[in-house]
């Protein structure tokens, strides 16, 4: 399970590396923007999880691997960026690919420092959307997670069939993988297929107000 856990939260700290960098590239970014970009959003969720859940020091900042992932992920696509542009919406799908696997991963590691199971699917959704609001908020836009899309709820449905799997003790490998592909599933289905949550209306007017209005004109 532990090499499982490092492979998983290295693997999705690469993919969010590379959506925040390609963010950054889009955004025209210098070298070093990019490169803290990548390394905020491959490894925001990560740390927030584990200084959560008491894991101290982090481990994006006690294992050197974080950093050479999420800056390699950076230089690549600075050098590079054709190469990602070849795919249809990178960043989008860098992002649900990323948002799968630290679901997961968070997921099972709060698992295995003895949360209960809601808290544990909790802080693996927020292990999974802690990176792209960070990217999002350093580039100053409204974070994907709190805009219509279906993001966090993706998360939580990998991160809940995990729980579940743990609790009727299937293999952890099997329900790890298939917690992932679920949520990368839904994600990518709501960007294909443009599902959404519903979206708050615009207020409307006071009937007075209104009155006025017709009024004056």
């Amino acid at each position: 399970m532990g090499t499982l856990l490092l492979v998983l939260d290295l693997s999705g700290t690469f993919v969010f590396a590379l959506s925040g960098a390609t963010a950054g590239v889009k955004n025209r970014l210098d070298l070093f923007g990019v490169l803290v970009l990548s390394f905020a959003a491959g490894n925001a969720g990560g740390i927030a999880r584990d200084l959560l859940i008491g894991a101290t020091p982090p481990a994006a900042i006690s294992n050197w691997h974080y950093l050479a992932v999420s800056l390699l992920a950076g230089i690549f696509t600075f050098w590079r960026p054709s190469i990602i542009d070849r795919l249809r919406n990178p960043v989008l799908l860098f992002d649900a690919a990323g948002l799968g696997l630290f679901a997961v991963a968070g997921t099972q590691k709060a698992l295995v420092f003895g949360l209960n199971p809601v808290m544990a699917a909790a802080l693996g959704m927020l292990t999974g959307i802690g990176g792209g609001m960070t990217r999002d908020v350093l580039l100053t836009e409204i974070p994907i997670v709190l805009r219509a899309d279906i993001y966090a709820i993706a998360a939580l449905a990998g991160a809940a069939l995990v729980v579940i799997g743990s609790a009727l003790r299937l293999p952890a490998t099997a329900v790890t993988i298939a917690g992932a592909v679920l949520c990368f599933g839904l994600r990518f289905m709501a960007i294909r297929r443009g599902w959404h949550l519903p979206i708050a209306g615009e207020p409307e007017q006071p009937a007075d107000r209104k009155d006025d209005g017709a009024r004056r004109l």
